[in-house]
């Protein structure tokens, strides 16, 4: 699959597509349905599959800190489209520019001059350009002076409610971790490189990968039993996800992981954390050695739980 990097990396080959937009967190089986029937369109055209995100995503570039807690980074998500077979994806930076251009001029250098589309599908709530004032309608109307049809996705619902990233980051702040694996169509995991942190873990006895999150906000908060996936292989752990109100009440989220009855040097590799159950909120301890103690009482019930299901 081709990553192309901004409007000014798009080249005359790619142009003649089929093509969606969105900001498909998490990927899910709605996000899925989605895929799989612009798929199917371009093998009914033979034309190549286009799917186009915004980095930041545009919630996240007006208010960072009121932005939804992302589901996926972009590197899972790019992942996520290669496994479903998509050929390319167009990521444009959202950039006070962008933000600027109105809804005819984004139809004209996306879809029209950019990647001359032959065939789009979005939803019908479709809001796009400066003050949202694009809409499904006016796309509709501008691919009938240049030649692209425009289609809506249809909703899918799973137990009578709409499969949506909304839903599933209520799942997850729920600790509802079957629900949400229903809507996602896999577990929900987080997926990240192992980097050198404090080393706080070994001074007390609980070592732990720590993990870059490359997200604004976790969707999850507190001490979770875990799988973890090494090297294609699972791996019993606890993981902590927060700010670490303890020990330097940081306000950015960190993953750590004590990995259960290992003892390999990981760091650099590529893991994948799988959460299971949660075991308690996160809070903040008098003392390190209270933290301690809870720590073990963590790995403890973890351990209890992991070996049981």
């Amino acid at each position: 699959m081709e990553l192309i990097r901004g409007l000014h990396n798009l080249r005359p080959r790619h142009q003649g597509c089929v093509t969606t937009i969105g900001a498909f967190d998490g990927v899910h089986h709605g996000h899925q349905a989605v895929l799989r029937q612009l798929i199917e369109q371009g093998k009914a055209l033979a034309l190549p599959t286009v799917v186009v995100v915004f980095e930041p995503l545009p919630r996240e570039y007006f208010a960072p800190k009121q932005a939804p807690a992302r589901l996926m980074s972009f590197r899972e998500k790019f992942k996520a489209f290669e496994q479903l077979g998509i050929d390319r994806v167009l990521r444009i930076p959202f950039t006070p520019g962008f933000r600027e251009m109105g809804a005819k001029e984004f139809i004209h250098k996306v879809f029209v001059d950019g990647l001359a589309a032959k065939h789009i599908i979005v939803g019908d709530d479709l809001r796009f350009g400066r003050d949202r004032g694009g809409n499904f309608d006016l796309l509709k109307r501008e691919g009938a002076m240049y030649g692209f049809d425009v289609v809506p996705t249809s909703t899918l619902a799973i137990h009578g409610e709409r499969v949506s990233s909304t839903r599933i980051r209520k799942a997850l702040e729920e600790a509802n971790f079957d629900l949400a694996e229903e809507l996602l169509g896999k577990p929900f995991s987080i997926t990240g490189r192992v980097i050198v942190g404090q080393q706080l873990g070994r001074q007390l006895d609980a070592p732990t990968a720590n993990l870059q999150l490359h997200r604004l906000r976790a969707p999850l908060s507190g001490v979770y039993a875990v799988e973890v996936k090494i090297d294609k292989q699972l791996q019993g752990g606890v993981a902590n996800i927060g700010t670490r109100p303890t020990v330097d009440d940081s306000l950015t989220a960190i993953l750590e992981v004590h990995l259960l009855d290992f003892n390999q040097d990981i760091y650099g590799k590529t893991i994948e954390v799988i959460f299971r159950k949660k075991i308690r909120n996160e809070q903040k301890f008098d003392s390190i050695e209270q933290l301690k103690q809870q720590i073990h009482q963590d790995i403890a019930t973890g351990r209890e739980y992991l070996q049981a299901s």
